[in-house]
């Protein structure tokens, strides 16, 4: 069984997908977001560091409509446009996961959605 996680505080889909999706009860799986501004619907002014902020903060939304938080991650994908931005987005995460970090994977894609430079979905736990 699973359960479809909706909320106006990220950007809404831009395809046939859900934000993100809350299987057995016990884990929320996001969909990618991108440094969309879920108001203006506009990217995030500036860079790497930038986005990726937006991205974090877009996450952060679709885990707590879900009954979750980023300390109950588990698990992320991070997509890079580029890997020499690694670094500069490291930095960015590492605000948000400072205790317990999950486990990651990084990988270099040949192009994201809309031009972003990056994306990252993630695994969490529900709240107890």
């Amino acid at each position: 069984m699973h359960k479809i996680v909706q909320t106006e505080k990220a950007p809404q889909a831009i395809g046939p997908y859900s934000q993100g999706v809350v299987a057995s009860g016990s884990f929320i799986f996001t969909a990618g977001q991108i440094p969309l501004d879920p108001v203006s619907g506009t990217f995030a002014e500036g860079g790497i560091a930038e986005q990726t902020h937006r991205v974090l903060k877009n996450l952060s939304a679709v885990l707590e409509a879900a009954g979750s938080s980023m300390r109950k991650v588990v698990k992320t994908t991070v997509f890079l446009q580029n890997l020499e931005d690694f670094a500069a987005m490291n930095a960015v995460y590492a605000e948000y996961f400072k205790e317990n970090p999950p486990a990651r994977s990084t990988v270099q894609v040949a192009k994201l959605p809309r031009g972003a430079l990056v994306e990252i979905e993630v695994v969490a736990l529900l709240e107890p």
